[in-house]
């Protein structure tokens, strides 16, 4: 099975049921899916920050919303994520590209690589990065982790894990 139809399924499994986000060439195969199979019901958002408020607006209606992004979206959201999720104890789950990982990207992505973890640590928003060998344990973890504390949790994707379709 790919691992984008197995990353999807794992979601799916561990009750995640509202897509939206920003699109990143390291989700591309996620994405398609959206694309291509109408039934996620993904909400494609022109800003990171307006993909977590209609998260948050997904939670408070009862589902359990994921925000897809590129880490760079992450300092977009900084804001939503402290004054709207963190006060509220509003959960979503956040896949994150890494981008600039280990070095290798323009500039400006090696930088926001660099302290994309910091971030996440200084927002007290838990993080694990997906791993091809445990991609279901890693989503379980966060749907655990979310279950428990009522707050975002992140998930890191390196490059190779979600980027193709097939």
């Amino acid at each position: 099975m790919p691992q984008s139809q197995r990353f999807l399924a794992a979601l799916e499994a561990n009750g995640y049921d509202w897509f939206g986000g920003v699109p990143c060439s390291l989700l591309r195969g996620v994405i398609r899916r959206f694309d291509n199979e109408p039934r996620w019901g993904y909400v494609s958002a022109v800003r990171e920050d307006s993909a977590v408020g209609l998260a948050a607006g997904a939670a408070m209606a009862g589902r359990q919303p994921v925000v897809f992004m590129q880490n760079s979206g992450l300092g977009v959201c900084v804001n939503a994520l402290v004054s709207l999720n963190a006060i509220y104890e509003i959960p979503s789950l956040l896949v994150i590209s890494w981008r600039g990982e280990g070095g290798k990207d323009a500039p400006e992505h090696i930088v926001m690589g660099d302290i994309m973890k910091p971030m996440l640590d200084l927002m007290n928003v838990p993080s694990r990065v997906l791993s091809a060998d445990t991609l279901e344990d890693d989503v379980a973890w966060t749907a655990a982790t979310i279950r428990e504390t009522r707050l975002p949790a992140a998930l890191i994707v390196p490059k190779g894990i979600l980027d193709a379709a097939s």
